[in-house]
């Protein structure tokens, strides 16, 4: 069976779930080869064997965390050259989809990006694709070289089949141009303790109708209830309501999750573009006529000061 490689993403060895969602999606087209670089690559071995990686390719250097995202090309470009793989699968964060697109010019092959699907095919991996603002959806194969795909977080539901997971170690030489644009700091993000927005199975937004930043704490009490993120439209945003790490929409984040709620959020194309494709949609809005109702699985005509409170204390009354 065909070897497909698979560029893992992890902080200091934990890998985190989007990685695991492409092993599943890379055992139906073949089997899996992580490739696992940076500090704590070793350490991904386990996670990564239980999920169905035959092998797992690590190469540690400094140049991963003191540079842009040229080491990491070199380092999959190698990779790909020692394996000779039927696809290479990254996931769909604003980093892997430039590592994908620079290997696949290097390479000579075609790209699909922000897959949701992944399935085998008489002539390659077909990909699924939820496209113009998610009002269609597509099927497609790269017809030239090696299919490189990256696939949005939250399509494929995790799934454990061990393998091997032997780790061998990777040669990487790095390119001229790997040490072209330097990190020259960093400064960590304060951490709320919720979900990561694009892998969250639970999303609750807050828009317009939230009139004001001190008003999203209702919008944050209901997604502490449920475990979940909070996100935010472009209107909020600009207002300068939430910050634009949590935007959701064209201009924002994408993100499909199981459950989806969105509060005060009339609808435009654009905040549609970002999270047409989760799983549950639920609106709330006290506008009847409001295209995000067009939309919804659920829907509640309603003043969200009215309606968010009372469906928090009940989350939290179900819950004990």
């Amino acid at each position: 069976m065909a070897e497909v490689l698979v560029y893992v993403d992890h902080v200091d060895g934990a890998v985190r779930k989007p990685t695991l969602e492409l092993l599943t999606l890379a055992r139906r087209i073949g089997e899996p080869v992580a490739v696992a670089l940076g500090a704590g690559a070793e350490n991904t071995a386990a996670a990564l064997a239980e999920h169905g990686a035959v092998k797992v390719l690590t190469h540690d250097a400094s140049e991963y965390a003191d540079y842009l995202v040229v080491p990491k090309v070199d380092a999959l470009q190698a990779a790909y050259e020692a394996v000779s793989p039927s696809a290479v699968l990254v996931p769909s964060s604003a980093e892997g989809k430039e590592i994908a697109a620079r290997l696949a010019v290097r390479i000579g092959s075609g790209i699909i990006t922000d897959a949701v699907d992944l399935e085998a095919g008489d002539e390659g991996p077909v990909a699924t694709q939820s496209v113009f603002a998610a009002s269609f959806t597509t099927k497609s194969r790269i017809t030239k070289g090696t299919p490189v795909i990256t696939v949005k977080p939250n399509s494929a539901a995790v799934e454990a089949a061990p393998a091997d997971g032997a780790v061998e170690a990777l040669n990487v030489t790095f390119s001229e141009k790997a040490t072209g644009t330097k990190v020259t700091g960093r400064t960590p993000r304060e951490s709320t303790g919720r979900p990561e927005l694009t892998e969250a199975a639970i999303v609750v937004s807050g828009g317009r109708g939230v009139n004001g930043a001190e008003n999203f704490a209702i919008i944050e009490a209901l997604a502490d209830s449920l475990g979940a993120a909070v996100g935010a439209s472009r209107a909020a945003v600009d207002a300068g309501w939430y910050p634009h790490t949590n935007q959701v929409g064209q201009t924002g984040k994408s993100v499909s999750p199981q459950l989806y709620i969105a509060s005060g959020i009339s609808g435009a194309i654009q905040h549609r573009a970002g999270m047409q494709t989760s799983k549950t949609i639920v609106a709330i809005n006290k506008d009847a006529e409001a295209p995000i109702f067009d939309l919804v699985d659920y829907g509640v005509v309603g003043d969200l000061f009215d309606v968010v409170p009372q469906l928090t204390e009940e989350v939290k009354a179900r819950k004990g």
